[in-house]
């Protein structure tokens, strides 16, 4: 699955020299006569900002990775940076102690998003709970998705879901075992983590035909999110999206999604008792008909909350398994330690429980540490500065965006010892979790605009996990002795090329 990078659209590539962010920036990129001195406005104690090209700013410095561009920038400048994306300014944090301001000390004022025409076409004007203004119809959305589909009574509710879907996926890999050939072992991740949504949230999940068209229409719809919009940063370039046809794309995809979830809708209002039925649309269909909220939820609403249990949930939990079982393949003294813990706890039976889970540190650990060593998502969902403020003695002006470069603090050496290597022993006699208490690890963000879903996720990836490395010896295909590392990044860094493997029933 191929997701154009948020921030190097063709159209930005072709305009202006961009950097590889994979190398050392070229100081030699810059006009010589521009003075590398950090840059700082009169009279206030400012950010260290980078010299910036007219009109566009520092656009042309972003490469094809820009959470890479960033680290590098911040190892330069410090972990606090200012960047101007055309008339923009762009706070870019990249530290642990200056994300915990961000995301804790000074929460609130952090609390809101930019505004973003991408969005607010696919997402029904930004109605959904990660792209809405920070306010009460956001709290109240967040509140209501929370009660009924991500409280921990809820997840644990789901539970049946989660072991069938995974028990499929398990006999799908046995069978594929009796041909004796490579299985694309991404795509089933895929499958797995949408059929699970697609049960929680819609009370049903999609099959044959329609299942390939939903799965194509949730990879497209990432696709345009994953796009970068110039125009929402230098507003008279705005023509090059229309030409483009970026927009036209989106509301075509919008459209489709809309149209899938009315008939969804549809078929929930005609059941003759909703009250028999758990699942997220009900659920919000109850709250429709009691008025036990201060504002109606309306379809608009319905459809944009239902998207982010896709987008948000489906990609981003998918690859941290696609990872994850990367890491395990290329190093094998690690995938047995978690192999050997799976059978002692299980014992006799051929498969992992839930309840099993809290019993599995060495599974907790390997999980923990491949959203360290590959953040799902990052670069967090850009937030925006709602006053003048004052953070960690440098002065933040109102509407600065905000962007938290999880992955670059995943990989500090301030916070970790060996960051670029898979150790997932750090983490068995530590305390540090992925909630968004520890601000060296926050894969899913933190604060109020932190993920909700975090609960609902970890349980999905350690319980596949558990079950996969329980039930399977896995290789790679004969004749591949390296894995191929490549990531590309949309909306997630996921792996540029399928994971392709050989598993062999225990």
């Amino acid at each position: 699955m191929k997701v154009r990078c948020f921030l190097a659209p063709y159209y930005l590539l072709l305009l202006f020299s961009v950097v590889d962010a994979s190398e050392p920036l070229d100081e030699e990129t810059h006009d010589e006569r521009e003075s590398h001195t950090v840059q700082f406005q009169k009279g206030k104690n400012s950010l260290p900002s980078p010299p910036k090209l007219p009109i566009i700013g520092n656009l042309h410095q972003l490469g094809a990775y820009p959470h890479r561009t960033f680290q590098s920038l911040a190892q330069k400048y410090g972990p606090l940076l200012l960047l101007h994306f055309g008339s923009v300014p762009v706070l870019v944090i990249s530290s642990a102690d200056a994300a915990r301001e961000v995301m804790k000390t000074h929460d609130r004022v952090f609390a809101d998003r930019p505004s973003s025409k991408m969005f607010d076409i696919v997402t029904c004007g930004s109605k959904d709970i990660v792209m809405a203004p920070y306010g009460e119809y956001w709290r109240q959305i967040r509140s209501i998705t929370v009660l009924h589909l991500l409280s921990a009574k809820r997840v644990q509710s789901f539970h049946s879901v989660r072991h069938e879907e995974i028990e499929i996926m398990m006999e799908n890999i046995r069978h594929s075992c009796s041909s004796n050939l490579p299985l694309n072992l991404s795509e089933m991740l895929f499958t797995v983590t949408n059929n699970i949504i697609c049960r929680v949230a819609l009370g049903s999940k999609y099959e044959g035909e329609r299942e390939r068209e939903f799965k194509k229409l949730m990879v497209e719809l990432m696709e345009v999110l994953g796009n970068f919009v110039i125009g929402d940063y230098v507003p008279w370039l705005e023509c090059f999206t229309q030409v483009s046809g970026l927009y036209g794309r989106a509301k075509r995809v919008a459209k489709q999604f809309e149209e899938l979830m009315d008939e969804v809708i549809d078929k929930h209002v005609i059941r003759s008792d909703n009250e028999g039925h758990s699942d997220f649309v009900d659920a919000l269909l109850r709250i429709q008909r009691t008025n036990t909220v201060g504002f109606p939820i309306d379809r608009i609403t319905m459809k944009a909350l239902l998207q982010d249990m896709f987008v948000a949930g489906t990609d981003t939990t998918s690859t941290t398994l696609e990872w994850g079982m990367t890491e395990l393949l290329r190093h094998p003294s690690v995938m047995k330690k978690l192999q050997d813990e799976s059978r002692r706890v299980a014992s006799d039976r051929d498969h992992i429980t839930e309840e099993d889970l809290c019993h599995m540190p060495h599974l907790k650990a390997v999980v923990k540490e491949t959203l360290r060593l590959h953040t799902p998502v990052p670069m967090l969902v850009q937030r925006r500065c709602m006053q003048d403020i004052k953070l960690m003695d440098c002065y933040i002006e109102a509407g600065t965006m905000v962007l938290v470069n999880a992955w670059a603090i995943a990989r500090d050496p301030m916070c970790w010892d060996e960051p670029e290597e898979f150790k997932p022993e750090r983490f068995l006699n530590s305390s540090i979790d992925v909630k968004g208490n520890n601000f060296e690890l926050i894969p899913f963000g933190a604060g109020r605009r932190g993920c909700p879903g975090t609960m609902f996720a970890m349980v999905v990836i350690e319980l596949a996990l558990a079950n996969l490395v329980h039930r399977f010896d896995w290789a790679l295909p004969d004749g591949d002795n390296t894995i191929d590392m490549s990531e590309t990044i949309g909306l997630t860094m996921h792996r540029k090329t399928p994971l392709t493997v050989v598993a062999t029933p225990k």
